[in-house]
């Protein structure tokens, strides 16, 4: 008797617990303790035929339900609310801008990279949030995976560099930074682009990116699958381009590859106006009808483009149903809920900020000093002979700081208005101080140039490409070395690099300062300017990194991540996608100009005591590889200390050599540290084409340890037994 009294008793709070959990809410969808997918079912229950349709849009709204969505927003290095392009649709608002993807790229740093996502994350929430701003959206259309496997790219500034491994692992850290580490919520949400083989800009709209299924895997989509399967995006764009003859829009691998295979569950989106380019540009459909349930039935849940008409055709002529809709639905309510979106607000940790702290984050100290560090860590020494920097101020009376790229910060066409802007004059004048002069001149006009630099202790000339192309219109780019979106370049050759010619002839103590947004063939420049410094666009402040630089202050130590052909000729064709015809560092035949991986430093670095531990290759599936770093010079600095392998008995064609491990390390002068590093047995794999999966097999591998691709220091074959 007392036992089915206490049974009763559990099954009545049951049921009333139950009740007052539910009680508290008008629809079961709005409940965060039922699981996500049954709240999806609920709502999409709920929802008419034109809620459906609506939310195919980039913005998953249903007023009628209490539903509101979020809109997306740039973000590739830092939230786009302004900009170039006016991103907002507003009058502009500042945030926090840093160096263009490909500057943070040459920082080699994940660490930094996560920290840069995870301050555009805050401020992204912040705009959205704040009551004097309520504007932009959560989900945050970075990062960029695609590769860049061709320096002629109009769109090289956006991607991380030529190499997989690389782009894999900073991608990883950018969506991570995004995303945040609570175990229910993200902070936003990370949607990758382009999906895939993105890196041609001329006739992108129809062109088709042609390889095999090996490349597939091992190259183009590696930075993709490891931004779903360990950096947690849940969200991505599809490219305008096709691949081997289908359109990115519509292809078989949006879902069964990514869906299917790697647990990609949330928004597959088109890219700009992709949707009608299938008709009028790919000419793969007949009519918009069609088109709209391909679409459907690859995959793609948000539109960016007019889709209404063709999805209601679509509806009409069955080509797909109501259910098709619910289908992909599900995935832009999925991200919806890991937004916190349809939860009570006190429940999500993110819904704070702007709320609790209105102050504006891009005034604060965090990010300013945040976006400093990190365009300190992007600058690249090229060359340095005889120690011509740093700079000693206590030697220097007067500096001439020459150049169309001295006196400006260029905006590219994703940035947003950051809050202020350091040029490199204003930075090299703040750091120089009273005692040394400053004179300027942008051009050589009327001899300007060669006049000041003739007399100076020093000259730096500051040059490089324009992100817009000046300012011309929309797939225009008058200047042939230049490049942007929907524009490949030309050239190679840096129109002004005569600038930097007249300069040298009248005074040997020249400094360039290269400002670009991809690799230039400065072969001139490279065998008689003393000092040489690269960095990208963008950076708020990047004038006083720069000076930084200069001057000694910081010691760079940013590393190439795109191999720097010595001219136009050692490239194959635009669009050959094959790689191993003699593309990127991993086939490349030729000398390059400046080797994948390269950048010097002010001190000097010594490699020794390199271990390899291979006894928990079947336990855990990795290959420990340590090293001694020892700092042998005079400056406390980093070293990039990159580990690359090769291949020795591989059954299959591999790549000459593959990065497949780094780490940046600070180091004081006179300090050694042992630098720790894994390799993961399954980066050793290559995908087999007959199983259609990943293998590693028996082989002997040449681990091999250096400061960059052509400057390898120690190495050590071991054996892989399978």
């Amino acid at each position: 008797m007392k036992r089915t009294l206490r049974l009763i008793t559990i099954l009545i709070v049951n049921f009333l617990s139950v009740f007052l959990i539910h009680g508290q809410y008008e629809y079961p969808f709005q409940n965060p303790e039922l699981p996500a997918e049954e709240r999806i079912d609920n709502l999409l229950s709920l929802m008419t035929l034109d809620e459906k349709v609506v939310c195919l849009s980039t913005d998953a709204s249903v007023p009628r339900l209490g539903v509101k969505g979020t809109r997306h927003v740039e973000g590739l290095h830092g939230l786009a609310q302004g900009g170039p392009s006016n991103w907002g649709s507003r009058n502009p608002t500042a945030t926090t801008i840093f160096p263009q993807a490909y500057g943070l790229g040459e920082t080699w740093d994940r660490e930094s990279i996560k920290r840069v996502a995870e301050l555009e994350g805050f401020e992204t929430r912040f705009l959205f949030q704040n009551e004097n701003y309520k504007r932009g959206g959560l989900v945050v259309r970075a990062p960029n995976a695609d590769l860049g496997r061709d320096p002629r790219w109009g769109r090289t500034e956006e991607c991380y560099g030529e190499d997989p491994f690389l782009a894999a692992e900073l991608t990883v850290s950018f969506v991570k930074g995004l995303q945040g580490d609570h175990p229910r919520y993200w902070r936003t949400a990370s949607l990758m682009k382009h999906f895939l083989a993105n890196s041609n800009e001329n006739g992108r709209d129809s062109s088709s990116s042609d390889f095999d299924e090996r490349l597939w895997r091992e190259y183009y989509s590696y930075p993709f699958f490891k931004g779903v399967t360990k950096g947690g995006s849940r969200a991505y764009m599809a490219a305008y381009n096709s691949y081997n003859g289908i359109p990115c829009t519509v292809h078989p691998m949006l879902k069964n590859i990514t869906v299917n295979e790697w647990g990609q569950d949330g928004i597959i989106c088109t890219d700009g106006g992709a949707f009608t380019m299938l008709v009028s540009r790919h000419k793969y459909y007949p009519d918009l009808y069609k088109a709209a349930a391909a679409c459907l039935q690859a995959g793609i849940n948000q539109f960016l483009d007019r889709y209404v008409e063709g999805v209601y055709g679509a509806l009409a002529n069955g080509y797909v149903s109501e259910a098709d809709l619910d289908s992909v639905l599900r995935g832009n309510f999925r991200v919806m809920i890991k937004l916190g979106m349809l939860d009570p607000p006190e429940m999500v940790p993110y819904n704070a900020i702007g709320v609790a702290d209105t102050a504006a984050p891009w005034w604060s100290e965090k990010h300013r000093k945040a976006a400093l560090e990190v365009t300190q860590k992007s600058i690249v020494l090229l060359k340095n002979e005889n120690k011509t920097l740093p700079l000693n101020s206590k030697k220097i009376k007067s500096i001439a700081v020459i150049g169309p790229r001295a006196d400006e910060v260029l905006l590219d066409w994703y940035s947003g208005t950051p809050p202020y802007t350091v040029s490199p004059l204003e930075g090299i004048t703040k750091k120089a101080g009273e005692k040394i002069k400053i004179n300027y001149a942008k051009s050589n006009a009327g001899d300007s140039a060669v006049n000041i630099a003739r007399d100076a202790d020093v000259v730096i000339v500051v040059v490089g490409n324009h992100p817009t192309c000046n300012g011309a219109g929309w797939a225009e780019c008058p200047t042939p070395s230049f490049g942007r979106e929907a524009v490949d370049r030309k050239s190679l050759t840096l129109e002004q690099e005569e600038l930097v010619k007249q300069v040298y002839a009248v005074n040997k103590n020249t400094i360039m300062v290269l400002i670009s947004n991809f690799p230039y063939a400065i072969n001139w420049s490279q065998e008689n300017i003393p000092a040489i410094l690269h960095m990208a666009n963008n950076s708020q402040e990047l004038g006083n990194a720069l000076a930084d630089v200069l001057f000694g202050d910081y010691n760079p130590g940013g590393r190439l991540n795109q191999t720097w052909p010595s001219s136009m000729e050692q490239l194959p064709e635009m669009m050959d996608y094959n790689i191993r015809n003699r593309r990127t560092y991993m086939y490349f035949t030729e000398k390059p100009l400046y080797a994948f991986g390269y950048g010097l430093s002010y001190s000097t670095f010594d490699y020794s005591g390199m271990k390899v531990n291979t006894s928990n290759i079947k336990t855990e599936g990795t290959i420990d590889v340590s090293v001694k770093i020892s700092n042998t010079g005079k400056y406390a600095g980093d070293e990039v200390v990159q580990l690359y392998v090769n291949h020795l008995d591989s059954k299959v064609q591999r790549p000459n050599i593959e990065l497949k491990g780094f780490e940046r390390v600070f180091l004081d002068r006179g300090e050694t540290k042992t630098v720790q590093l894994t390799l993961l047995l399954e980066d050793l794999a290559y995908w087999d084409v007959e199983k259609h999966q990943f293998i590693v097999e028996k082989d002997t591998v040449n681990i091999m340890l250096g400061a960059s691709s052509k400057d390898i220091k120690l190495q050590q074959s071991v054996s892989i037994m399978r």
